[in-house]
């Protein structure tokens, strides 16, 4: 019976040393977090946009006739000065045949009067003929001379629409579809366009960005909050219609300054290479444009900032005390998968990334350090 006693007496001692020492796993939460550091932040924005030709070309007729030859294929990639059309030269050539012969019955013309001029001056001083008669000789001598001139610019312009007879390319690039075939009559200044040449190498990517942004980044510009280096030096990339990256970069060419009234966009016009062809005028891309750089931007990992209640972004820091304190932020957008900090965290903070479901304002926390795979 004793025995019995004394075991019971000590398992009931056993129990309480167990339940004395309180719930296992329970103490200061592990939260992973960030240090927060300035650094050079390029700021960039992806805009829509279509692409157009570098060049662009609508060949039509100088003169009127019958296409006689079409040389060229259609598609193809054709230089400045090809022939693409030849209209037929007889008229034009016989016209430029007549208007020589004609310049040249001028000129024996203008010889003989220009002598006869020279010999009544030489008669009138002596008063072997009249003054009348030197005058009227003198004047056809200068009529004569007036005629020559006459008859040189119509040979010219004969030459000019011999010349015109053949239509040759204007500026090099590709080639489109033929609007007449060899037979066809054209005539000059016709509304429809024989072909039409553009040159897609380089090419331009016209984007366009609200007035708003554009006031947004002047004044950020303005207040020394961004470096630029102008617009030569601003680069663009290309994400194309499929989702894939255009593997070359382009320039920013120039900002429209004229306000669409109908949608409050401004152009902005980018130049990129294309040595292969990929891009072709009308494509619809999107352009991401390097504005400017923020020389001391703040960047924090985007899975650090939440919502409250009321939509605002916060953030859980950790203070000098070891515990978590609640920080309401401002952003000035995204960068990669960080956003840029324009208030409410500084250099130096321990931003919370991980471990945030288990800790609230004001809790104690033990801090580590973790590494995050970070995009800009």
């Amino acid at each position: 019976m004793l025995l019995t006693a004394l075991f019971g007496v000590s398992e009931l001692a056993g129990c309480g040393a167990h339940q004395s020492g309180g719930p296992a796993g329970q103490g200061t939460p592990e939260v992973g977090v960030v240090t927060l550091k300035t650094a050079p932040v390029t700021l960039t924005t992806e805009l829509p946009g279509r692409t157009s030709p570098f060049e662009i070309s609508e060949v039509r007729p100088q003169v009127g006739g019958i296409i006689i030859a079409r040389p060229f294929t259609e598609g193809a990639q054709v230089r400045a000065g090809q022939v693409l059309y030849q209209i037929d030269p007889a008229p034009f050539r016989a016209a430029y045949n007549q208007a020589r012969a004609q310049l040249a019955s001028a000129q024996a013309n203008v010889l003989s009067l220009q002598l006869k001029a020279e010999r009544y001056a030489d008669l009138v001083r002596i008063n072997a003929v009249s003054k009348q008669d030197y005058d009227d000789a003198l004047a056809a001598a200068r009529q004569a001379a007036a005629a020559v001139d006459q008859q040189r610019a119509a040979a010219e312009t004969a030459h000019i629409n011999l010349g015109w007879a053949t239509i040759a390319a204007p500026i090099s690039g590709r080639v489109g579809v033929s609007g007449v075939t060899k037979g066809a009559l054209v005539t000059p200044g016709q509304s429809a366009a024989l072909t039409i040449i553009q040159r897609l190498d380089p090419i331009y990517v016209d984007v366009t960005q609200s007035s708003g942004d554009l006031l947004k980044l002047r004044r950020a510009l303005a207040a020394g909050q961004l470096n630029s280096g102008g617009p030569a030096t601003a680069t663009v990339s290309l994400k194309l219609e499929d989702g894939s990256t255009y593997p070359l970069q382009g320039k920013l060419q120039f900002t429209d300054v004229t306000v669409d009234p109908s949608t409050g966009a401004v152009t902005l016009r980018a130049l990129f290479p294309n040595p292969r062809g990929l891009l072709l005028p009308g494509m619809f891309v999107r352009a991401v444009v390097a504005e400017g750089v923020a020389t001391n931007g703040l960047l924090a990992p985007q899975q650090g900032v939440s919502r409250d209640e009321k939509g605002l972004p916060v953030a859980l820091v950790v203070d000098a005390t070891g515990h978590a304190q609640q920080r309401q932020v401002q952003t000035d957008g995204a960068v990669g998968n960080q956003w840029l900090i324009r208030g409410g965290l500084a250099p130096g903070d321990r931003l919370i990334v991980e471990g945030l479901q288990n800790v609230k304002p004001g809790d104690a926390v033990h801090a580590v350090p973790t590494q995050l795979m970070l995009t800009r």
